[in-house]
């Protein structure tokens, strides 16, 4: 016959089994969780890095047999075709720069003006109907949005702009804006809606009305995420290819004038993935440096966008 003394050694272990089962369970669950998501972190860094890689490798070459990175940089004709080929990659540069800023003088006061009547003044079931018909427009192809510009916006500017050629830089920038809109007029209204009520019912107990407080208060303090639509937009518009190569034309042209035809970068490397240059040849090896060139452009309005969202996090 057991003693209590006994009983009583035995109790404490057969209670503590299935504690110490469901704690090493959860043990395992967290490792196993955090390994799966570091794995993800990880790949994400392994990709970027990877084409970095194989970007300043072919750049490097195009860079010691071809044309040396002055001449790349400064030189004003971009010409990897002709007999005798030059590649200055500032009429690209001017290319993409001319239609993003047109896109982004559309995208960003539409946007923020959208996000602000969302947030601030549309009410809950308008709110709710508007916004998923408005992130429709990023899900439309770009290759539409191309052809939208050359058959419908290009005849219509030139009812306003005579002149104006078949393809330019104005309808390919006004379409892209458009297109762009959707990304932040969700991002913004979304941060606009993270600010707290009581910075609203404050102003609203000082005498403000709904116009200053959107645009006085809630922007300011919202402008941390907003800024963040901001530089995705601008990342966006940099980067987007189909709408500039359809109707922006594939002519590498300096030029700051929206109305004259031009190519971008994102256009050039289209034309060469076609197959119009030998694989291997120097003209081939362009769209690398080209690449790198768009990637340096991306990562300095990222950096440029992150020291901005810092600031006001910092300010606000």
């Amino acid at each position: 016959m057991a003693t209590p003394g006994a009983l009583l050694d035995v109790a404490p272990t057969v209670d503590r089994d299935p504690i110490a089962r469901l704690v090493q369970r959860r043990q395992w669950t967290n490792f196993a969780a955090g390994s799966v998501m570091f794995a993800a972190a990880a790949s994400s860094i392994v990709v970027t890095c990877s084409i970095v890689g194989i970007l300043l490798f072919e750049s490097i070459t195009f860079f010691t047999q071809t044309v040396s990175p002055i001449d790349f940089l400064t030189d004003t004709m971009w010409t990897p075709q002709f007999a005798n080929p030059r590649y200055g990659i500032l009429p690209l540069v001017t290319g993409t720069l001319v239609t993003t800023f047109v896109a982004l003088s559309i995208a960003l006061p539409v946007g923020t003006i959208v996000a602000m009547y969302l947030s601030e003044f549309a009410p809950h079931a308008v709110r709710e109907t508007i916004k998923p018909l408005l992130e429709m427009l990023s899900a439309v192809p770009t290759i539409i949005y191309g052809y939208f510009a050359l058959q419908f916006m290009t005849p219509l500017l030139q009812k306003f702009v005579p002149g104006l050629p078949t393809f330019n830089m104005l309808s390919a920038g006004i379409v892209m804006g458009v297109m762009i809109i959707p990304y932040v007029s969700s991002l913004s209204e979304d941060a606009m809606r993270s600010v707290p009520m009581l910075l609203r019912e404050g102003a609203y107990a000082m005498g403000a009305n709904k116009v200053h407080t959107g645009f006085h208060v809630v922007f300011p303090a919202a402008f941390s995420g907003i800024a963040s639509a901001y530089v995705l937009g601008v990342s966006r518009a940099i980067g987007e290819t189909m709408i500039v190569a359809v109707s922006a034309g594939m002519q590498a042209n300096l030029t700051f004038d929206p109305r004259q035809p031009a190519e971008t970068i994102t256009a050039y490397i289209v034309q060469v993935s076609q197959g119009d240059l030998e694989h291997g040849s120097p003209g081939y090896q362009s769209i690398f440096a080209a690449g790198i060139t768009l990637f340096a452009m991306t990562l300095t309005f990222n950096i440029l966008g992150h020291q901005l969202r810092k600031r006001f996090r910092q300010a606000y």
